[in-house]
C-alpha cells in the first residue's frame, strides 16, 4: 500500500464528495518514491511524505492557474492505493496512476484556509516563473507556500465543502 498525495481543486474536491472518487488529472500524483528518498540527506519517513505532499500542492497551483474559475485555495487528497507506478523521469516524487482513487482510500483531504486565497492567487499567476528561477515570482510563491494547508478527515468533505 503506498500513500499518494493527489493535487486537486475546490471543484475537484466537491467532484470526490459527489461521485465518491476522484481522477487525478492524467494520473499524476505524488509520493515518497525511493528517488525522493535519495535526493534529501536526511529525513524520517514523515519528513518526505510531507514533501511529497507539498509538490502535490505546488501542482494544485498550476491546476487553479489552468482554471479562470477555479477557487484560490490548494487542495491536495491522500490516499493509500495499491496501483502507483513509480515516474522519476518527471520528478523525484511523481507516480501514475492506473485509474480514479475511490472515496474509501482517500485518507485525508488538506485544504488552504480562506486566509490564504490572496497568495495563493498570485501565486498561481507566477507559478510557472518561479520554476524558472525568477526571484520575484519565488518569493511570490514562498508567500502562499508559507500557508499551512489544513487537515480534514474524509467524513468531514461533505461539511467543508457546504461551509465555503
Amino acid at each position: 500500500m503506498t500513500r499518494v498525495y493527489l493535487p486537486a481543486t475546490v471543484a475537484m474536491l466537491r467532484e470526490l464528495n459527489e461521485k465518491g472518487e476522484l481522477a487525478a488529472v492524467n494520473g499524476t500524483a505524488f509520493a515518497l518514491t525511493p528517488a525522493l528518498r535519495e535526493s534529501y540527506a536526511t529525513g524520517s519517513a514523515e519528513e518526505l511524505e510531507y514533501a511529497a505532499m507539498l509538490d502535490a500542492a505546488r501542482a494544485s497551483l498550476r491546476l487553479i492557474a489552468g482554471d479562470p474559475d477555479a477557487q484560490p485555495r490548494r487542495a491536495v487528497v491522500s490516499a493509500d492505493v495499491e496501483d502507483a507506478t513509480l515516474r522519476p523521469d518527471l520528478d523525484n516524487a511523481v507516480v501514475k496512476l492506473a485509474g480514479p482513487i475511490p472515496m474509501d482510500t482517500v485518507a485525508a483531504v488538506h485544504l488552504d484556509t480562506a486566509e490564504a486565497e490572496d497568495a495563493v492567487r498570485a501565486a498561481a499567476e507566477v507559478v510557472d516563473a518561479a520554476d524558472l528561477g525568477d526571484p520575484d515570482a519565488e518569493f511570490t510563491l514562498g508567500d502562499a507556500e508559507d500557508h499551512e494547508l489544513a487537515w480534514y478527515a474524509r467524513q468531514e468533505l461533505p461539511f467543508l465543502l457546504e461551509l465555503m
